[in-house]
């Protein structure tokens, strides 16, 4: 039971955010749960987005109108 939530834990089943971040050489990029599979790991942020602030499928860091931000 132990080492199945361990798994699921290491697999993101219990975090909320709408992003998951992404290991690349010597830092991260910050990618969304719905990010376009055409646009590259490359081109999403290396920070994560603020409180009021979201990543768009294409990597950008826009506003959060819906206040969909965890």
């Amino acid at each position: 039971m132990l080492a199945a939530l361990v798994i699921a834990d290491s697999l993101g089943v219990f975090d909320s955010r709408p992003y998951r971040e992404v290991p690349h050489g010597n830092h991260s990029h910050y990618v969304p749960h719905d990010r376009d599979p055409n646009i590259s790991i490359s081109d999403f942020p290396t920070t994560p987005p603020r409180e009021g602030e979201k990543i768009t499928p294409t990597g950008e860091i826009v506003p959060d109108t819906l206040g969909e931000w965890w």
